[in-house]
């Protein structure tokens, strides 16, 4: 899998964030362009309106497109470093400018918005092997704040068969052993059960107490 097929997997394209990103808009399609290695390489990011996206890294001395970051045996610091910003501009732009697909639930949904609204934050997708988890994090502390998984019903102990899309967060542990109580507020699923809970995005709790915990847990993160 490329890094563009990995970082723009199941994600819906808004055009006018791409415009507010600094996608500039010609033909028919958006075009973002920066400078790579103190301006070494010149990337380009294409985006059309259906969201199909590509990208280009010319070398600025020679005028040549440049491909060593795109093939996994090529090694070495300085192609690494190539590879390392070319993918953070592409991270860049799927966080700001993508809207994710990944999760179906209306509750997971909202809790998507309501991070992007009140924090500026958008989903991270860390592991290919499992695509339909991601986490949200601090940008100052990078610590975790949340995390959006779907899992089986049964591993939660649940009733029935299929899988449950679920949010993790942190609170204190006094808390965390007043809320829990097996039904609607969960032990904290892979998560340190002292200081994290989880809530299936299902209906049953309130959407407005998951953003009231939500806020908690991002104040917990700071530290």
């Amino acid at each position: 899998m490329t890094d563009i097929e990995f970082l723009f997997k199941n994600r819906k394209v808004d055009t006018k964030r791409l415009l507010a990103f600094g996608f500039a808009k010609v033909g028919g399609v958006y075009r973002y362009t920066t400078g790579l290695l103190d301006g070494q390489f010149e990337m380009t990011v294409s985006v059309t309106k259906e969201g199909a996206v590509a990208a280009e890294v010319i070398d600025s001395a020679s005028g040549e497109s440049y491909v060593l970051h795109l093939i996994d045996r090529a090694q070495g610091a300085f192609v690494g470093q190539v590879r390392a910003e070319y993918r953070e501009v592409l991270s860049a732009a799927a966080s700001a400018c993508f809207e994710t697909e990944v999760f179906k639930s209306a509750g997971a949904r909202a809790v998507i918005r309501y991070a992007r609204e009140q924090y500026g934050n958008q989903p991270e997708f860390l592991w290919e092997r499992f695509p339909d988890n991601a986490i949200f994090r601090r940008q100052d502390t990078k610590k975790w704040y949340a995390a959006l998984l779907t899992v089986q019903k049964s591993k939660l102990g649940l009733d029935g068969d299929g899988t449950v899309e679920i949010i993790d967060l942190r609170a204190k542990p006094e808390d965390v052993a007043m809320l829990v109580n097996s039904k609607t507020y969960l032990p904290g699923f892979h998560m340190n059960k002292k200081h994290w809970f989880t809530v299936c995005l299902d209906g049953a709790v309130p959407l407005a107490d998951i953003f009231a915990r939500i806020d908690e847990s991002f104040v917990l993160a700071l530290k």
